[in-house]
């Protein structure tokens, strides 16, 4: 309503989310964080948006973001003190989905408001880019009609 002004939290667009096929292993499951080789999956070079979460008792968002090397921020990743003081609590998992550069921020701005992360990231989308509705992983799309 008008009353109150107007609110300077975005809103996600109206309309499904999309389905961007978050990677999993051969198994359908998703990878440990603190084990993955990202060179084993051959992203060095790969854009995309990655996703980082505590599983266990207490599950909770830990990062998301967005690069250019998916390679090479995986494996920087892997040795942050922050999501590493993370390691006590349970298993650490990740995934990724190549995503054109042009829809990364707004893939990152859309899931950072629907998961908040426990870690900021140090290089957000900027506050005016438009959100893009995705599928957190974990989630599926709704079976077809």
């Amino acid at each position: 309503m008008g009353l109150f002004g107007k609110s300077k939290k975005k809103m996600p667009p109206p309309g499904p989310p999309m389905d961007v096929h978050w990677v999993t292993s051969p198994k359908g499951q998703f990878y440990n964080f603190l084990n993955l080789e990202p060179m084993d999956h051959d992203l060095s070079g790969k854009t995309g948006v990655y996703v980082i979460w505590l599983g266990g008792h207490w599950p909770e968002w830990l990062f998301i973001g967005r690069t250019d090397d998916l390679a090479d921020t995986l494996q920087e990743l892997q040795s942050d003190r922050a999501i590493l003081r993370y390691e006590r609590e349970g298993h650490i998992y990740a995934t990724w989905a190549e995503i054109k550069p042009q829809f990364q921020a707004g893939v990152v701005q859309y899931l950072s408001q629907v998961i908040p992360p426990a870690i900021p990231n140090p290089n957000p989308p900027d506050e005016d880019e438009p959100p893009i509705a995705v599928f957190p992983p974990g989630i599926a799309p709704p079976p077809p009609i």
